[in-house]
């Protein structure tokens, strides 16, 4: 059962990974998947310092693993919305 969750579980993994740029024509999409790329490069410095902050904040006993597991998805969903907004701003621009 576990295999087949893990199974189902790895083309969902590689498609979040995938830049959204299928929904650009094609003669756009390699310009959308390099502005995808500098804006997660953008935003590496802030997102490793939240995961940083949050192991200090769980490893001071302030967290537990659930609310660590919840609060990194929350983090991790709007970071990715914002990143799609600026996505979607410099692609109109181009």
């Amino acid at each position: 059962m576990a295999l087949a969750s893990a199974a189902l579980a790895l083309p969902l993994a590689a498609a979040a990974a995938d830049p959204p740029c299928d929904k650009f024509p094609a003669a756009k999409q390699a310009r959308c998947a390099a502005i995808w790329k500098e804006l997660n490069q953008e935003d590496g410095p802030a997102i490793a310092q939240f995961g940083l902050d949050q192991q200090k904040r769980r490893d001071e006993g302030k967290i537990n693993a659930q609310q660590h597991l919840s609060e990194n998805m929350t983090f991790i969903k709007q970071s990715t919305e914002k990143r799609l907004e600026r996505l979607k701003a410099r692609m109109a621009a181009e």
